[in-house]
């Protein structure tokens, strides 16, 4: 903003995430400062039913969201008043909970008369990594989450081009479905991660298709699991659960690992953002540490705090479009499904 002398001021964005089964808000500053971040999670009560369930989700956003609104503005010691804009989530994501969220948005915006900033959730994790290391393009872009696996070039702010994504099951998808099949309990992928550290690689899995494109594939890998363990258990065999999580994770990674190896060999881009849930996960953050090193390049991944669901990202994902006058109007609908291209 400017100030009646025409001097740059500094913009505040309030920003709401409620897609899945964490109601958050954050006061972000100028797209990379997080002045506050409030968080509540449904992660326990979820456990209980092995997965997200959504009409629980949604009733426990529209209970949390003036709780988490309060506590967010108390820690910056600010008032709406004080925000130049409000960002909100709004696709993709469980309907019911990104709802709670919209409609929250819209009120605020209405009521204190500031601009309504519509973010794509995937762009938000994208932009988290702008929160402590200013992205510089162009850059390559992994998105891995539950719902997501894709490679994008991000030639600019809000300028993509998708390189490859998963043709069938994204890579958060199996790691959670792997867990189940092992037993283990919600949130999958972080028990399988666990899991893994205590294993060895002795499972021989099938990699993926080794093509020359940067479309990824875990439907197979995943079939894989299910079947070894349906035909040990058949067998009377036990499972040696911590080798097969980590042959598991092994092969998944990898498959990430060839196809960035792919995109730096072709495009001669020197910056790596590594953006979505997934991208806690730290054997995935050894082995493309190394990659990048093979490389000479540039790699950016979020603290643990920003890799999974929070506002933050969305205030980040919002500044550029608060930059260029880019608002909604309050007809501003959900959706389920939505692409980054």
């Amino acid at each position: 903003m400017l100030n009646e002398s025409g001097d740059d001021m500094d913009t505040y964005i309030l920003a709401i995430e409620s897609s899945c089964d964490e109601t958050s808000m954050a006061v972000v500053k100028n797209g990379s400062e997080v002045i506050s971040l409030s968080i509540t999670t449904q992660m326990d009560t979820h456990a209980k039913y092995g997965g997200v369930v959504p009409e629980i989700a949604s009733r426990m956003h529209t209970e949390a969201i003036t709780f988490v609104l309060e506590d967010c503005l108390e820690k910056a010691n600010m008032k709406i008043e004080d925000m130049d804009a409000i960002a909100v989530t709004y696709a993709p994501g469980l309907t019911g909970s990104l709802m709670v969220g919209v409609e929250a948005a819209k009120i605020l915006s209405y009521m204190y008369h500031k601009p309504l900033i519509a973010v794509n959730h995937l762009i938000g994790h994208i932009y988290a990594n702008n929160l402590e290391n200013k992205m510089e393009f162009p850059l390559l872009a992994l998105v891995v989450s539950g719902g997501h696996t894709e490679l994008l070039v991000m030639e600019d702010d809000y300028k993509f081009k998708r390189l490859g994504e998963t043709m069938d099951d994204a890579i958060g998808e199996a790691f959670d479905k792997v867990a189940r099949v092992v037993g283990l309990p919600y949130p999958g992928g972080p028990n399988i991660e666990k899991l893994a550290k205590e294993g060895e690689h002795t499972y021989d899995l099938p990699h993926p298709v080794m093509d020359d494109t940067y479309n990824f594939s875990y439907s197979g890998l995943k079939s894989a699991v299910i079947n070894l363990v349906h035909n040990e258990t058949q067998r009377g065999n036990d499972i040696r659960k911590a080798d097969l999580a980590k042959s598991f994770q092994d092969v998944a990674i990898d498959e990430l690992v060839r196809k960035v190896e792919l995109a730096f060999k072709n495009t001669g881009i020197k910056r790596l953002v590594i953006a979505g849930g997934v991208s806690a996960n730290e054997y995935l953050k050894n082995e493309m540490k190394k990659l990048c090193c093979k490389y000479q390049s540039e790699l950016l991944i979020p603290r643990m705090l920003y890799c999974t669901d929070n506002a933050a990202m969305i205030g980040a994902a919002a500044y550029p479009k608060y930059l260029k006058g880019e608002f909604s109007d309050y007809s501003l609908n959900v959706s389920s499904s939505a692409d980054i291209v």
